[in-house]
């Protein structure tokens, strides 16, 4: 029977959970700029984004998470973008629209860690990065193996190249973006076209 009664604003609850990620991302960002992060601990940045430390946990599994780029977003948005685009482009063309289209999140803050590093924790940062762009990579793989024709020749390895380019060429921006130390001046987001052009001219190079 027809109701007057408004219905319930969709996505009620995962707007919730994003506010209280983005909270205790704030917060660590706060903490770690007067602390310091090794004298930061988990239950401090809990208590400053009014949260148990068990809640803590169901976001990040560690306050290293908190130096990365958000993955969740960053790689959701990547996969999305990547549905999106039409299935007769090449798939390495397809894989760099679809992070030029998330590449608003490589702005996001926690990047200063990337070309900024907290108390020495450049090291740490590096292979807790390591780890995500390893896991990322092999979603990545299966995403372009769905997209490619059934008799494309020897398909998974086709995949995994593609992956695995893409990916190295995003870390890629990510080192020298470190070691310009200009921050500000040369984003991610501003490298990547040039990137994956010297990624293209590479592949098109003469033996």
């Amino acid at each position: 029977m027809p109701t007057d009664e408004p219905a319930p604003a969709p996505g009620l609850r995962e707007r919730k959970k994003d506010r209280t990620r983005q909270q205790l991302r704030a917060c660590a960002a706060q903490l770690f700029a007067e602390q310091g992060f090794a004298d930061t601990t988990v239950a401090e940045i809990a208590a400053c984004a009014n949260v148990s430390t068990r809640t803590f946990f169901r976001y990040f599994d560690s306050k290293e998470d908190l130096l990365l780029p958000d993955g969740i977003e960053l790689f959701s948005a990547v996969e999305q973008a990547l549905a999106q685009r039409p299935l007769e482009e090449p798939p390495l063309d397809a894989v760099y629209n679809a992070l030029l289209a998330a590449a608003a999140l490589f702005r996001s803050t926690s990047l200063t860690a990337l070309t900024h590093p907290l108390d020495g924790t450049e090291q740490l940062i590096a292979a807790r990065l390591i780890q995500v762009f390893a896991e990322f990579e092999e979603r990545l793989t299966r995403l372009v193996l769905d997209r490619l024709p059934p008799e494309t020749p020897d398909a998974d390895l086709h995949a995994a190249v593609v992956a695995g380019a893409a990916l190295g060429t995003v870390r890629a921006i990510l080192r020298t973006q470190r070691g310009r130390r200009a921050a500000g001046t040369h984003r991610p987001a501003v490298l990547l076209p040039q990137a994956f052009e010297i990624l293209r001219q590479i592949g098109h190079t003469a033996p």
